[in-house]
């Protein structure tokens, strides 16, 4: 965890509950908790990358990543590995500068690519035997923020999230 540079992130199952809803109009709806949110904040706050790697397309995850400032998204995709490892180039970072978090087969492509392989806590089961870290929290309910706290207090950097939120806001 010490040289982790770089988190990547599937959608559906981790940043939220997987489940998909349609409203009447045909409109797709996902839930985002906010905690996930702000811990994604933190993340580049604290000089790191960030990348989301999903398989399905939707306005409403671009709509998120466009509010929270992520840069790197990728969506309607069919091989996360290849996408991950392009990423990884671009950037030039290793393998084990990644971090990636995942929830069913279609993340072990994600998985292979990382240095570090995380599931959430209600990821399948073929997931789990594969991740070094699993979350107490279930995807869609904080396991993103869960994973960002532990890689920033490992690397000593948390305190200096703390602090800032501490600290009296001017204006």
């Amino acid at each position: 965890m010490d040289t982790i540079q770089l988190l990547i992130l599937d959608v559906d199952g981790v940043l939220t509950d997987g489940k998909v809803t349609y409203s009447d109009a045909a409109e797709e709806l996902k839930s985002f908790h906010v905690r996930d949110g702000s811990g994604i904040k933190y993340w580049m706050q604290s000089g790191k990358s960030l990348a989301i790697i999903t398989g399905r397309s939707s306005p409403t995850v671009s709509r998120r990543s466009q509010e929270l400032g992520i840069p790197y998204l990728f969506q309607g995709v069919s091989n996360k590995q290849a996408q991950a490892r392009q990423l990884q180039n671009l950037l030039q970072l290793s393998k084990e500068q990644t971090a990636a978090i995942g929830d069913d087969l279609a993340d072990l492509g994600l998985f292979h690519q990382a240095g570090y392989r995380v599931a959430v806590a209600d990821a399948c089961e073929d997931l789990i035997a594969q991740a070094d870290y699993v979350t107490q929290n279930k995807g869609g309910c904080g396991a993103v923020r869960e994973v960002i706290e532990k890689i920033l207090k490992h690397q000593g950097l948390w305190k200096r999230i703390l602090e800032a939120e501490i600290a009296p806001k001017e204006g």
